[in-house]
């Protein structure tokens, strides 16, 4: 039987064909509606609604297609007009006859559940290409910006760029999030077969690994090129270019205040991109947190496996233990062995872990009572009623003095601006004057050999076989190396306090960008490669 609709026509009603019996034929008709639309289709007849459902889903009868028509109506899915094409008699005007269309609250309630249906099924994925594709348009951006400042601004060519720039971000960070909850879901084995993750898990590490390498490449020259655009307030005059050319095309109404409203808009989106490539303030980039979590799901895989592994070889686990116990629960001849079970499984005894206050203490001193003695057999424990009513208890007197940590802040502040001119005199260390063997760099303190090994597994991260340079930028964009493998055999040490680091030789050129601060224009393609 089909249900009658009630209530108001106003507020969500539109979404009232979800909670109801025959809800699923509420949705293959709005659906219908939906398909004869993307036909430019307006009005549909009742019988054309039944043609357009499939044939298990096809209901016996035109009346039930009828009846679900009227109820959407009601809810102000559809909008029902008298059907007078048909019309070839008095009496016909007489019948109830009707056509009918979406309405606007119709078409987006649907639209709602197809992107609540989509957001639901989605896994997401790491996005390597995006991460090119944002290097390509903020060196774009930078060469727009030169032209701008030599008086050349082009608003078309700005606006395609940010248009695309943020489109791609925005998809990156999208799918990267919902990667990471859907990986989080596999790691918790929820929605997902046993055989089906552990052939599975090989893949997916690979793909984590060489997500992990693109964003310790190119996270940093991302971070390094967004400082290149917002030096000199180029950013804000690429930003006014994209709003105005934007605004230009605003309705009459709206033109008052469209340029300030769409400034406002790309501002916000430059503000969420630098957010998720540049740290600052203390705050951690989003790229820093994504590797991170990324190289955390990789141990996280491994224990599961090793946990399924486990599992199938017979060894004991928790879940296995309280199966075990609940059978001897079941199998217990009377309330009496259980009892005895429970003690013994669970050991309900003295009653050791809570605290107790000085009269209690004393009266402990006075009638001592032995560890072994049961709970049921020793004297009870007096409760304040302030921790009975409130669970808490306060304790009495002085409120503690309030610390003086201005002398640990100060120690904090000079071990932080120790640590940034050290770290500063070890990349000044590392720089090269142009290209040189890493036999030639000589002897290295241990922060300077630290930082070198940093950079060296960045670029080393790069390598693909048949390579024979690289080049890779540190995670924060300070340094950049650029290494050449050589054909000569010869070997190289760098000696420091610790012993001595050796391993083939290579050409190398290491620039502490934060001395230059420049973007070389002769860079790498994105993928790392001369």
């Amino acid at each position: 039987m089909m249900s009658t609709p009630s209530g108001p026509r106003a507020g969500y009603s539109p979404f009232a064909h979800l909670t109801v019996p025959n809800a699923a034929l509420y949705r293959r008709v709005m659906g219908a509606f939906l398909a004869a639309k993307e036909r430019f289709a307006i009005h549909l007849r009742p019988e054309d609604v039944s043609a357009a459902l499939t044939p298990e889903h096809r209901p016996a009868e035109l009346e039930t297609v009828v009846k679900a028509l009227d109820s959407l109506v009601e809810w102000g899915n559809l909008r029902a007009d008298p059907d007078t094409s048909r019309v070839t008699a008095v009496e016909d005007f007489y019948r109830k006859r009707f056509i009918y269309q979406l309405t606007r609250a119709g078409e987006a309630a649907e639209q709602a559940l197809a992107t609540y249906d989509e957001a639901l099924g989605r896994r997401g994925a790491l996005q390597a290409v995006a991460l090119h594709d944002i290097v390509t348009q903020l060196r774009a951006l930078l060469v727009i910006a030169v032209e701008m400042e030599e008086g050349e601004p082009d608003a078309a060519r700005a606006y395609l760029a940010l248009t695309a720039l943020t489109s791609r971000f925005e998809a990156l960070a999208e799918n990267a999030r919902a990667f990471m909850g859907s990986l989080q879901r596999t790691i918790d084995l929820h929605d997902v077969e046993v055989e089906v993750f552990l052939a599975y898990k090989d893949r997916l590490i690979q793909y984590l690994e060489r997500f992990i390498q693109d964003l310790i490449t190119l996270g940093g020259r991302i971070a390094l090129l967004i400082g290149e655009l917002e030096d000199q307030g180029r950013v804000e005059g690429l930003l006014r270019l994209a709003a105005a050319r934007e605004s230009a095309d605003a309705a009459p109404e709206e033109a008052q205040g469209a340029e300030a409203l769409a400034y406002e808009r790309w501002g916000a989106k430059w503000s969420g991109l630098a957010a998720w490539f540049v740290s600052a303030d203390g705050r951690e980039s989003q790229a820093r947190l994504l590797r991170g979590r990324a190289l955390g799901a990789i141990p996280q895989l491994l224990a599961v496996v090793r946990q399924l592994n486990e599992r199938r070889a017979g060894r004991s686990d928790r879940s296995a233990d309280f199966r075990t116990l609940a059978r001897w629960f079941a199998e217990a001849p009377d309330d009496q062995a259980r009892h005895r079970l429970w003690r013994a499984a669970f050991g309900l005894y003295p009653a050791r872990h809570l605290t107790v206050d000085a009269d209690t203490l004393d009266r402990r001193t006075a009638h001592p009572v032995t560890a072994s003695t049961s709970w049921a057999e020793a004297e009870p424990l007096r409760i304040s009623p302030q921790l009975r009513r409130t669970g808490s208890y306060e304790r009495r007197g002085r409120i503690r003095r309030v610390q003086d940590r201005s002398a640990q802040r100060r120690r904090l502040s000079e071990i932080a601006a120790r640590q940034t001119q050290e770290i500063t005199a070890a990349r000044a260390r590392l720089a090269t004057d142009g290209t040189t063997r890493l036999s030639a760099l000589g002897g290295l303190d241990p922060l300077a050999f630290g930082l070198f090994l940093h950079l060296l597994g960045d670029a080393l991260a790069t390598w693909r076989p048949g390579m024979t340079a690289t080049v890779a930028t540190s995670n924060d964009g300070t340094m950049e190396i650029r290494l050449t493998a050589l054909a000569d055999g010869t070997r190289a040490e760098i000696r420091t306090p610790g012993g001595i680091f050796s391993g083939p030789d290579h050409l190398v050129e290491i620039t502490d960008l934060t001395r230059t601060g420049l973007v070389r224009a002769d860079d790498t393609d994105p993928g790392g490669q001369r």
